[in-house]
């Protein structure tokens, strides 16, 4: 990449909920505390991204449409700005990328091409492939788990990917291994030493610490009665609808309530570290992927089928 060209990028472009395409846009030009970097995959979120395909996501600072989504990229670096740990050539994850012309970036990651702050890039190693897309998941469960007065969890709601990355990080951390709720029996399969069961099958009423990565609000009146003496019940997941529960069953538990927010950069190293050490798999977390040009039917897969994990973004052979 020549010094003075000017950057372009194909990237999937949100110009109103469920009004989805791809769209040629200009790059901002790279400083030099930026890389420049060619994306091979990105990851569609189910959580956020869907609210904002869907219009229901609540008033968020840096939002509106037109959107380049995804906060989920990994690809190969281009050009290096001389205030930089990166060189070209170096394989790295990026968790978005604010950089476009003509369109808002909160997320920004779903693109052919990105310019972004080399401080917000962690390098990876080539070896993962896909995977590496996944890293800022694996890192947001890590956050909601690791630290301070925090307790791994002895039951998880939700057998999605970031419901299967708490658990993994449970097993890999050497807690008792949780309990999964799953109430589609298509997402039963993938337990690696936990077991899933649906909240009807299980009896338990004395969870110490139970993590929601359900989204839903309506599962905490029961949660709050699976809980023991002093439990925590921990959203990890993101919520559109006001929270509410019944008072006084969580008055007699004396329940505790915790928010996990978002991964912080010591998080996103220390999830690296376990996945190149073997200790955290990211294997058969991705059920899908589809070449970028289709991004349409891809959103529209990862966001209403069920069997539909995780859907990745193949932008290899996009310039």
């Amino acid at each position: 990449m020549s010094s003075g060209e000017e950057l372009q990028a194909t990237a999937v472009t949100l110009k109103g909920p469920q009004e989805l395409a791809l769209s040629e846009l200009k790059v901002t030009d790279p400083q030099a505390t930026d890389i420049v970097v060619r994306v091979t995959e990105s990851g569609i979120s189910t959580g956020t991204e869907k609210l904002f395909w869907t219009g229901e996501m609540p008033p968020f600072p840096g939002m509106g449409y037109p959107l380049v989504p995804g906060y989920e990229a990994a690809g190969e670096v281009v050009e290096a700005g001389s205030e930089t740990h990166f060189k070209p050539g170096d394989r790295v994850f990026v968790p978005g990328a604010n950089c476009y012309e003509g369109a808002f970036g909160l997320f920004g990651g779903a693109s052919s091409l990105l310019v972004s702050d080399a401080s917000r890039a962690i390098r990876i190693d080539e070896g993962h492939g896909p995977e590496g897309a996944l890293l800022a998941l694996a890192a947001t469960a890590r956050h909601a788990i690791a630290g301070p007065n925090k307790q791994l969890p002895d039951l998880i709601v939700g057998h999605g990917v970031l419901g299967r990355l708490l658990a993994r990080l449970t097993v890999a951390a050497g807690g008792p291994a949780p309990t999964v709720w799953e109430i589609d029996p298509s997402r039963h399969d993938g337990a690696e030493g936990y077991a899933v069961t649906t909240p009807d099958a299980d009896t338990r009423r004395d969870y110490m610490s139970v993590y929601d990565a359900s989204g839903s609000v309506d599962v905490l009146n029961d949660l709050v009665g699976r809980i023991a003496k002093d439990g925590e019940i921990v959203l990890a997941g993101f919520y559109t609808a006001p929270i509410s529960f019944a008072f006084p069953p969580a008055f007699m538990k004396e329940a505790r309530f915790r928010i996990a927010a978002e991964w912080t950069p010591d998080d996103l190293t220390a999830t690296r570290g376990l996945v190149e050490a073997g200790a955290l798999s990211l294997d058969g977390l991705i059920t899908h992927t589809s070449k970028a040009a289709d991004a349409a039917q891809a959103y529209q897969t990862a966001f209403t089928d069920a069997s539909c994990l995780k859907m990745i973004l193949d932008w290899k052979g996009h310039a």
